[in-house]
């Protein structure tokens, strides 16, 4: 094999596609700062025990595993980045009032999300600690539309689900582990042949019940229609009020529900959200509340957070233009580079022509150049 070839589903990123997913990168990032996020900068790789405590099998096996030839223990590369920002929270920052923590960084995993997926996603994430209320579920899913607003995704949907209503569910029969596993998967599968498989020996009402989530998916009537057919449990009514109060703030989104789909990681415990846009094949962007997640680290707070791949968002976000910039000769003369340097202090791009490669500017559209007139450097339309 040539030594040039990189492991499926790892690509590198070239100029153009490069340039967009860094000018996306700092629109989220400044985005997130104009909402009160301060960013944090987990690292790489950590014990994996830290960074797996809580999550679940899922995260447990996205995660690259190696050991740390300094101490001899098991590390892990982040699959996921939400635990290390509850790490910081719990341990580093230990503050008594709310936290508002962004990230930007890139996570691996062992296998692709999807048949295009990329395994070294660059993920972009805004989270809120220490608050408990629906304001906090609000404000980070308005984040999360401003954010894709800002990248230039246009339609965006909103797929919201609340974990509570089938944790309440299953909680009327004991399970195994695995089985909980299967029917998470089937529900979002919208198997209904696995469900009634999964369901032998269960109580007729549970069965019913997972039965008619597969169902329950479309727009608000979907609420409607879960509370006559579900059981009349109050973590169940409490989720689909909570629903309702979130979609109620939602004016001019699209807003849709899908009560089994529960996909993501185990650490969701309340309202869920996904962002779709037709630009892409899957979701942009995905989110919700995890009260749990730093629990493990001895600290329980309520916690809401989303989470996205930028490069993903930067494939179905609108293209760029070449960035405009000024061509200008290259040479030794002091009032010349006295020009180019006062130009790119003041955030101009000046790309010099090398001599001899006199049409070689691809990345850069130059709609203006220096050249000189009467003894001094001046910029021209092209």
């Amino acid at each position: 094999m040539s030594a040039w070839v990189l492991p499926d589903h790892i690509a590198d990123v070239l100029p153009s596609e490069a340039r967009h997913i860094e000018e996306i990168r700092r629109k989220l990032l400044d985005m997130a700062r104009c909402y009160g996020f301060e960013l944090v900068m987990p690292p790489l790789l950590e014990h994996l025990e830290s960074l797996l405590s809580g999550t679940g099998e899922a995260l447990d096996l996205q995660t690259f595993k190696l050991v740390d030839q300094l101490s001899g223990r098991m590390m892990g590369l982040r699959a996921d980045s939400t635990p290390q920002v509850a790490r910081i929270d719990a341990h580093l920052l230990n503050r008594q009032g709310v936290a508002r923590l962004c990230y930007c960084g890139s996570v691996l995993h062992t296998r692709p999300g999807g048949p295009h997926a990329s395994r070294e996603p660059l993920q972009f994430g805004a989270e809120i600690y220490g608050h408990a209320g629906l304001e906090a579920d609000l404000e980070t899913l308005t984040l999360a539309l401003d954010c894709l607003q800002a990248a230039q995704v246009s339609a965006v949907r909103v797929d919201m689900v609340h974990a509570r209503i089938v944790h309440a569910i299953l909680k009327l029969a004991p399970w195994r582990a695995e089985q909980v596993g299967q029917i998470h998967a089937a529900l979002a599968a919208k198997d209904g042949s696995e469900l009634k498989s999964l369901c032998r020996g269960a109580p007729t009402v549970v069965e019913n019940a997972l039965l008619a989530l597969v169902q329950l998916y479309g727009d608000a009537k979907v609420l409607q229609e879960a509370k006559a057919c579900l059981p009349d449990l109050p973590e169940v009514r409490d989720a689909i009020a909570q629903l309702q109060w979130l979609a109620g703030h939602l004016s001019g989104t699209s807003v849709s529900f899908d009560l089994a789909d529960l996909r993501g990681y185990a650490y969701y415990s309340g309202a869920m959200f996904s962002l779709y846009a037709p630009a892409a094949s899957d979701a942009l962007a995905r989110g919700g509340r995890y009260d749990e997640v730093g629990s493990v680290f001895g600290r329980k707070r309520p916690a809401v957070g989303f989470s996205l791949d930028v490069k993903a968002l930067a494939a179905a976000a609108a293209p760029r233009a070449l960035r405009a910039a000024i061509r200008a000769p290259w040479g030794e003369e002091p009032a010349l580079r006295s020009a180019i340097a006062d130009l790119r202090r003041q955030g101009e791009t000046v790309v010099c022509v090398l001599p001899g490669h006199e049409s070689e500017v691809d990345e850069f559209e130059c709609d203006r150049e220096l050249s000189q007139a009467n003894g001094q450097w001046i910029v021209k339309i092209i």
